[in-house]
């Protein structure tokens, strides 16, 4: 993955207590950082606030590769963008870099699904959201069938 493949990107500072006995960020610190940069791409993306009224998305799957180490205190950018769009569901490629570098710390992939949250069930993902995600993509997501 590219700095160059995204248009998305959310920064957060390393902060001390993200550190374990290792003296590098712990993993987990990982997997929020990609939260919190999955959270800004819905919101600032799909205009939608996150939220467990009505309708929003849920993660339904999460992978991780973690490539290099970080350290206090770094800064890093959490890149996402959408790789593919299904009926109910899309695929979230999202990259941290350290602020300032080109190659990545970690990769991820993700899928989620656009969920209704009273009838708790997946629902198909509105044409809005979808045309949103085409406009605002540096490359276009595959369409699923």
């Amino acid at each position: 993955m590219q700095r160059a493949d995204f248009r998305h990107f959310f920064e957060q500072a390393v902060r001390w207590g993200d550190l374990d006995a290792l003296g590098h960020v712990n993993n987990v610190q990982f997997i929020r950082f990609l939260e919190s940069g999955r959270v800004a791409y819905v919101e600032d993306v799909f205009e939608l606030p996150v939220s467990a009224d009505g309708e929003g998305v849920i993660l339904a799957d999460l992978q991780c590769s973690f490539l290099r180490q970080l350290e206090y205190p770094d800064t890093v950018e959490v890149a996402t963008r959408v790789s593919a769009l299904g009926g109910s569901s899309f695929e979230l490629l999202a990259a941290i870099f350290r602020r300032g570098e080109d190659a990545p710390v970690a990769t991820s992939r993700g899928v989620l699904v656009w969920f209704d949250f009273r009838g708790q069930s997946a629902q198909p993902l509105p044409e809005v959201f979808r045309e949103r995600i085409r406009r605002f993509e540096v490359l276009a997501p595959r369409e699923r069938v």
